[in-house]
């Protein structure tokens, strides 16, 4: 006689499921691996980072618990105490290795979305013709981050460009105050994962990095005066402590 399993038993296996494609990549070698954490909204809930090259492109990764890219902040209509979401990968490299300043913080690349502004003026990510109104779209960045108690505790900014100082900036510099750059590299987002290829000529300063994965919430501070912009919030770390272990295509 046949045992059938009743609909309960179906819906709780259902349930309770890791679904194969996140099984993998909590199973894969190399990369930050993560335990997945009920306390975290699961579309940051990063469980696997790796930083890998091919030829004379680095390919960065964040594997999440939920369906990456789905939860982007709410419009508030004003920029001023405004919202960005972000996935983020610091990283060892000086910042020169993008056209920054040599030695001015961390070098970090980020995919970030904020209903409220626009930062990225050389690309027209929604197609619709108006390169200045694509915030909401997920879209990357290069940025610098230092520590400042104005943030919080131990929190980071985006480093400040101080007025009347002409620091050295990337070519695709979006006009702000602070040290970004907004490049281009479209990010990729299926299921659990997100991907952006970044071309390098100089291949060898990735191959030599260290780098962590980073879920976080900044915000563009109220006065709209240094520090323009915060780390508010931060979801979850790959290593749990910042320290950046991972190793290229390892």
């Amino acid at each position: 006689m046949k045992h059938a399993l009743s609909p309960l038993a179906i819906a709780v296996a259902l349930a309770t499921a890791v679904p194969a494609s996140l099984a993998q990549a909590q199973n894969d070698a190399g990369g930050i691996p993560s335990k997945p954490h009920k306390a975290v909204a699961a579309p940051f809930d990063i469980v696997r980072t790796t930083l890998s090259t091919e030829g004379n492109t680095a390919i960065f990764r964040i594997t999440v618990s939920g369906k990456a890219g789905i939860s982007r902040p709410s419009k508030t209509g004003k920029l001023a105490g405004s919202q960005v979401f972000s996935y983020v990968w610091p990283t060892t490299m000086d910042p020169s290795a993008v056209g920054f300043e040599p030695k001015s913080g961390t070098l970090a690349f980020a995919v970030t979305a904020h209903p409220d502004f626009d930062d990225t003026p050389w690309f027209d990510e929604n197609g619709d013709g108006n390169p200045r109104n694509d915030g909401n779209v997920w879209h990357s960045h290069w940025v610098v981050l230092q520590p400042d108690a104005v943030c919080g505790q131990d929190a980071l900014k985006v480093v400040d460009i101080a007025e009347g100082s002409k620091p050295r900036l990337p070519k695709t510099w979006p006009g702000l105050p602070i040290l970004i750059d907004s490049p281009g590299w479209h990010p990729s987002f299926k299921r659990h994962n997100l991907e952006v290829r970044v071309p390098f000529d100089d291949i060898g300063v990735v191959n030599a990095a260290g780098f962590d994965g980073v879920a976080a919430a900044l915000r563009v501070n109220a006065s709209m005066h240094n520090p323009l912009l915060c780390v508010a919030k931060v979801f979850k770390v790959a290593s749990g402590d910042l320290s950046l272990p991972g190793k290229v295509n390892r």
